[in-house]
């Protein structure tokens, strides 16, 4: 490290200096984040030679061994439970809200949070993550309801990410933009190499998972048709398409270098909205890539603005560039209106993606 690089502690104690009457218990709430995140990457590291199913963990004497999504939620409550910055915490590897033990001090914050987004790419060496958000305990240091929690995503005080790739980010908000860390492995600590991450204005990217094409909805097959139509299409310009498995690698690439990602609502199983959880991963996501530029929706409302109704609802999710977020949300209303005629035509649910008929 250099004399002018910024630790992510520094980081946020200078964030935290420019709130008036700050007490320096979101910070240290942060930095329990950090630490945890920390541990998970070690541990993603060391893939199979940690010794548990989907990639770390060890068995207690006569227990099955726990997999990696379960060890990175244990790293995550033991992490940050004694703090006394929380009132309690949701995951999504948790039925029910999470009490802070009686022994440990209270605080007036609530976390949400994804232990290992993308769990199912650990076995192929492929970039996981995790995803948290910071909510104010509506009732303080009181033991939450499962109602304190269902609050809209612009309530968030804080959200971030951690992406375990070849090097381990940790990408956070606390609304003044959008700042990435790096972890040197050298000293241990993460420090500041992406500061005040914007998204691009355009993009030629798009990620979307291909196999579920028979389900989409129209709009969806709709956008997707003109982007892989290139230059000869209404578009008039090339595009590329991804898809890795993981939204936190997807949000990634999106901060990076621009594009966007779909996983939008499908016909495949009619009772469930979508396949993203609201609280966990949609939401903190969404204010990632908003305080960059970008947008997020449902196809067809802004995400951050829905209302919760369960711990583990799920939604649909629109997210990257503003203006191909709006074109998505545009080519829904106009179907859901009868406006869409070609795209709502049995000629066009018949053809495929990649076979010219």
């Amino acid at each position: 490290m250099t004399s002018r690089e910024m630790t992510i502690t520094e980081f946020m104690i200078s964030q935290q200096r420019c709130v008036p009457g700050a007490t320096g218990e979101f910070t240290a709430l942060l930095n329990h984040m950090r630490l945890a995140c920390k541990r998970i990457s070690y541990l993603v590291g060391r893939g199979a030679l940690a010794g548990a199913p989907g990639g770390a963990g060890a068995a207690m004497p006569d227990e099955a061994p726990m997999t990696l999504h379960r060890v990175a939620n244990d790293i995550f409550l033991r992490t940050t439970e004694f703090g006394g910055d929380l009132a309690g915490m949701v995951s999504e590897e948790l039925e029910d809200p999470y009490p802070i033990p009686e022994d440990y001090p209270r605080g007036r914050y609530l976390l949400c949070f994804d232990p290992l987004d993308g769990s199912t790419n650990v076995d192929v060496n492929a970039p996981v993550g995790s995803i948290f958000s910071v909510l104010r305990a509506p009732r303080g240091t009181e033991p939450p309801a499962v109602a304190d929690f269902l609050q809209a995503g612009t309530e968030q005080l804080g959200a971030g990410y951690a992406i375990y790739g070849p090097t381990t980010m940790l990408v956070l908000t606390v609304g003044r933009g959008v700042h990435g860390f790096t972890l040197d492995r050298g000293f241990g600590e993460f420090v500041l190499t992406h500061p005040d991450m914007r998204i691009p204005e355009e993009t030629c990217e798009f990620a979307i998972n291909a196999s579920k094409e028979r389900f989409w909805e129209p709009p969806v097959k709709r956008y997707v048709a003109e982007c892989l139509a290139g230059k000869s299409g209404v578009r008039g310009k090339d595009f590329n398409m991804r898809w890795i498995a993981s939204l936190v690698a997807e949000a990634h690439r999106i901060l990076i270098r621009g594009g966007l990602c779909m996983v939008p609502q499908d016909k495949k199983d009619p009772a469930r909205a979508g396949r993203l959880r609201l609280l966990y991963e949609a939401n903190p996501i969404a204010m990632l890539i908003e305080q960059a530029g970008g947008a997020a929706s449902t196809g067809r409302s802004r995400v951050l603005e829905l209302p919760p109704t369960g711990l583990h609802q799920r939604v649909p999710l629109v997210l990257g560039c503003k203006s191909e977020v709006e074109r998505i949300e545009r080519y829904h209303l106009e179907h859901d209106r009868g406006l869409d005629t070609v795209y709502r035509s049995p000629l066009f649910k018949e053809r495929s993606l990649f076979i010219d008929e």
